[in-house]
């Protein structure tokens, strides 16, 4: 399988086991820990190392710079490359670079991107794995929550008006010549 057929795979199996994650009023800092937690459980459930908190390849900017920058999850595979995963509320072109480097050094990025929605596509090769939860403001700052994905309700359709609608009488009778 190709590295871009492994990454579409593993963004679809990463998107599947966060699917399962339900949570209620945790704050920004608890919601990417509860993630981060779900992701080194999806790949220590398939066998591969974790490494929290992993060095990147890409270094810290100045005036940091002799210090790597760290990933949130790093997972060593026995049957293809390190997959790296990058887990945040917004939307951060450090991010995107530390991801795209992470891609150059022959690792497949996954990006899990949590909030209200509204999530911006990254570049190419990195994969995004979207997690949805509502917000409500809270005693000492905004809390998040997310319900199963099928008690989530569903999505809000237009409010125009349709007008009045004449009632019919069932069954209908069977469609005339010409129908």
């Amino acid at each position: 399988m190709t590295e871009s057929g492994d990454g579409e795979r593993l963004a679809a199996s990463l998107a599947g086991w966060l699917d399962r994650l339900t949570f209620t009023d945790l704050t920004t800092d608890q919601v990417t820990a509860r993630l981060v937690d779900a992701v080194a459980g999806w790949a220590g459930e398939r066998g591969w190392r974790v490494y929290r908190r992993a060095p990147s390849v890409l270094p810290l900017p100045p005036p940091m710079s002799g210090q790597p920058s760290v990933l949130d999850v790093a997972c060593a595979r026995p049957d293809g490359p390190p997959v790296v995963v990058e887990i945040d509320h917004g939307t951060r072109r450090r991010t995107w670079e530390k991801l795209l480097a992470e891609a150059g050094a022959g690792r497949i990025p996954l990006w899990v991107r949590w909030g209200a929605g509204r999530f911006t596509a990254p570049p190419p090769p990195i994969r995004m794995v979207t997690c949805v939860v509502t917000r409500r403001a809270g005693p000492d700052g905004p809390l998040h929550s997310r319900s199963p994905a099928t008690d989530r309700p569903p999505p809000a359709h237009s409010a125009g008006d349709l007008g009045p609608a004449d009632a019919v009488e069932l069954p209908l009778p069977p469609p005339g010549p010409g129908c």
